[in-house]
């Protein structure tokens, strides 16, 4: 498939950026952040978002979807990184409703994700439990429980999780930590008792949670796949989460990139514009050169979740690892080129460098990504 949107998608691309730039820029997530606003995101633009049908764009028509794919998405997800948008596209879509509609029985399907995709319901997985990613290291225990499952862990870093009314619980049901048999996966509504969130604001202005589950009975229907065999479930979520989360960071990039080149046409100094200094020309053109290359590797790994292509775990970590370094050259080079101004509050660009890093840890940094690839590949 050639690696270049088709007018259609390039004009849901061109719709998407007008309309987040139009109603949720840069300066919205500023306010968001001062407010203190108790969601972390604008639940009306929200209700648009859904009224434009981006949420469930992958989505089959059964379920409420419009039976597009990836690729609309990742348009979607591209436009809204450009201006920053805290928005449950990720935590809510991506990741739990890829999990629903991958490993749930009908009677799930039918039920959850045509509330997802109307916007009346947030799910979040909550997988994590230390500082790094380790989706084997599993010590939430899950022990049959009568006709169900009691759970017992704590996770982090669970995305949006403080504003979720349900969750995708990554448990232990046999093995030992850091097997891969033996992990399954659960929904859990919040309104269980014995159930814990705490919100954690992000340097980046976004939202995790930490959530505890205290002997938190849940019946046998909320399996989410197999039992015991969840992990290739939760590793096919993961590529998914992947691959959207480098679309988000494409768009967020782009956006640095260019505001860098803006700055560079306007900044003078010694009664000279700096971008006729041909030192930052030619770093200028590296960061051009890398983020043509992350472009093609985050659209062929769209293209990878929709053909359903059996690499898509490879092209998952390529496009990580790429837009990863990506990220990091071109956020750096931005702060670098802006100067001390770059550092400041006032300055948006240092929004984007806090965004780049939060990005590049989320479900696994290039570290964890390159080794994957080399294990992928028999190394």
């Amino acid at each position: 498939m050639p690696l270049v949107l088709n007018e259609e998608q390039n004009l849901l691309k061109s719709i998407a950026e007008d309309f987040f730039l139009k109603r949720s820029p840069v300066s919205a997530l500023r306010a968001l952040r001062d407010d203190r606003d108790v969601d972390g995101f604008s639940r009306p633009l929200w209700q648009e978002i859904v009224a434009m049908g981006w949420p469930s764009a992958f989505l089959p028509e059964v379920y409420g979807g419009l039976d597009c794919g990836f690729v609309e998405l990742g348009a979607v997800l591209e436009a809204s990184g450009r201006t920053l948008v805290a928005s449950p596209l990720i935590s809510s879509v991506v990741l739990s409703a890829s999990g629903i509609l991958l490993g749930g029985t009908e009677t799930q399907k039918s039920f959850l994700l045509p509330r997802i995709a109307s916007g009346d319901l947030l799910v979040s997985l909550a997988l994590e439990e230390g500082p790094h990613h380790s989706p084997s290291a599993i010590a939430t225990i899950a022990t049959p429980d009568n006709d169900g499952y009691r759970i017992s862990g704590k996770k982090v870093h669970v995305i949006d999780g403080h504003v979720a009314d349900q969750f995708i619980v990554v448990a232990r049901t046999e093995g030992k930590h850091g097997d891969e048999q033996g992990i399954s996966l659960f929904i859990v509504n919040r309104a269980q008792p014995g159930f814990s969130v705490t919100r954690r604001m992000m340097v980046d202005s976004r939202n995790m949670a930490e959530v505890e589950l205290q002997d938190i009975v849940v019946p046998a229907e909320n399996l989410l796949g197999e039992l015991h065999g969840g992990y290739g479930l939760l590793t096919n979520i993961l590529d998914r989460g992947n691959i959207a989360l480098s679309a988000e960071m494409l768009g967020s990039l782009r956006a640095a990139f260019d505001r860098t080149l803006d700055y560079l046409k306007q900044r003078e100094q010694f009664g000279e514009l700096i971008g006729t200094f041909q030192a930052l020309q030619h770093r200028a053109a590296r960061m051009f050169c890398e983020i043509e290359l992350a472009k093609s590797v985050v659209l062929k790994a769209l293209q990878a979740i929709d053909e359903d292509a059996d690499n898509l775990s490879l092209l998952a970590s390529l496009a990580k690892v790429q837009i990863a370094e990506t990220s990091r050259l071109v956020s750096d080079e931005a702060i670098q080129m802006f100067g001390g101004i770059g550092m400041t509050d006032e300055e948006e660009i240092g929004f984007y460098l806090k965004r780049a890093r939060v990005a590049q840890q989320l479900l696994g940094d290039e570290h964890y990504h390159v080794q994957r690839y080399a294990n992928l590949r028999g190394y």
